[in-house]
């Protein structure tokens, strides 16, 4: 009996060849975007994260104190006491971290050598760049090279010049490639740092690097001794540590404990992006709920054709049921061939979204995406996504299949052979 309903519903589909594979190719263009669009997305989060864990610090300990000092110091001593300031000039002090190599030493010691694979210092302060008749404000970062090279790989990003220059030249810079680009900027040029107060001071270009990163390559480094005294700050303060940890995507608990320890704010890398994870994570849940809206509009295209299957295929129906086919099979079968649409559709479907995503990851294209650069686009590959869109395009058709299924296994066949016969 199964295969005679699974004979009669191929009769039917294929008896209308035309507007079968008009909904089949409907329901596979539908899956290939969706897939698509999914792989893009996700592609792009994971590109970003893993690029942010690739160059930027995991843990970041700020110059940021988390114990300031209270607005009423009488507070502690008389509770009850009422406080009042009259004229206040509050002093702008920089978030500065005073004590740095005692927290290096830590941080290598056995305790922490574990969990902390590199850590560097840096001071951070904003400059106005200029050469000749242009300028652009832009952040001075100071680190010790060798440090540095550990927590973003510095030195194997440089397109231009390389790390012994840098370390020969007096107050030598490596720029950003987006620095370099806008002020057209070449290897040994001269330009002129003009930080906020103090004296302005002539740099030489030792390299130019490329990370990834829109923000890191829109900024300059240059020596941590350079940018301590552009900022004015002693030679035993800095503005934070960056730190390299062991397991980047569980990092929370080691900068808490940081934080306790040291006094100084600790941000993970998730808090420091965490407003483009949040966006990421927006778009995800709003690409997804595109899956059940393009599926339903597929579910329409099955339903149709089913419908008009139904339409001109009555006096079959009716007789099917006369020679004892119950109403559970006429149902069972309108059902498999909704089943089958959807099935070869979504099938089909996936095919086209494999060649789609290895299409787009293979332009040889540089373009921004999002906070980062990177050539090609960023493609996630994972099944389960294709499983995810094939599974919800097969149900969706053929649980749209069923209202008009119902339909004829309500048919009347003396009704129907009557009314056909007039």
């Amino acid at each position: 009996m199964l295969k005679t309903l699974f004979q009669v519903a191929m009769r039917h589909l294929l008896g209308r060849r035309r507007q079968s594979v008009t909904t089949i190719v409907g329901v596979a263009v539908s899956t290939m975007v969706l897939i698509t669009t999914i792989s893009l997305t996700r592609g792009l989060l994971d590109s970003f994260v893993e690029t942010i864990i690739d160059v930027a610090p995991h843990i970041t300990l700020k110059g940021e104190e988390i114990d300031p000092v209270p607005v009423n110091v009488l507070e502690a001593a008389r509770p009850k006491a009422v406080s009042m300031v009259e004229d206040h000039t509050e002093k702008q002090e920089r978030d500065e971290v005073s004590n740095y190599r005692r927290i290096l030493s830590m941080l290598a010691s056995p305790a922490y050598a574990s969990k902390v694979r590199a850590a560097s210092p840096y001071v951070e302060t904003q400059v106005m760049l200029v050469k000749g008749r242009r300028n652009e404000p832009l952040l001075l970062k100071g680190v010790e090279l060798e440090r540095e090279d550990a927590i973003s790989g510095i030195g194997g990003k440089l397109t231009e010049g390389d790390a012994a220059m840098f370390r020969r030249t007096a107050n030598g810079l490596l720029v950003g490639r987006t620095v370099a680009r806008d002020m057209q900027l070449k290897l040994g040029d001269e330009v002129t740092i003009i930080p906020g107060s103090g004296p302005s001071r002539q740099c030489k270009v030792s390299g130019i690097f490329f990370s990834g990163v829109n923000a890191t390559d829109n900024s300059v480094f240059s020596s941590l001794r350079l940018a301590q005294i552009v900022e004015g700050m002693p030679a035993g303060k800095v503005s934070g540590i960056a730190l390299k940890v062991r397991d980047p995507l569980d990092n929370t608990p080691l900068a808490r404990e940081l934080q306790a320890l040291t006094g100084y704010r600790s941000l993970t890398w998730q808090e420091a992006n965490s407003g483009v994870l949040s966006l990421f994570a927006r778009i995800g849940y709003i690409v997804f709920s595109l899956v059940a809206f393009v599926g339903v509009v597929s579910g329409f295209g099955v339903a149709n054709i089913l419908v008009t299957t139904i339409f001109e295929k009555s006096r079959d129906i009716a007789i099917m049921k006369s020679f004892g086919f119950s109403r559970r099979q006429l149902v069972g079968m309108f059902v498999l061939e909704g089943f089958l649409v959807g099935l070869v559709g979504a099938l089909f479907g996936g095919l086209l979204a494999i060649g789609a995503i290895d299409l787009f990851a293979s332009i040889p294209v540089e373009n921004s995406q999002g906070p980062i650069t990177k050539t090609g686009f960023s493609m996630s590959t994972n099944p389960l996504y294709f499983v995810y869109v094939i599974g919800v395009t097969v149900f969706i058709s053929t649980f749209a299949a069923i209202f008009p299924s119902a339909r004829a296994a309500k048919l009347e066949p003396v009704q129907v052979l009557r009314d056909s016969s007039l």
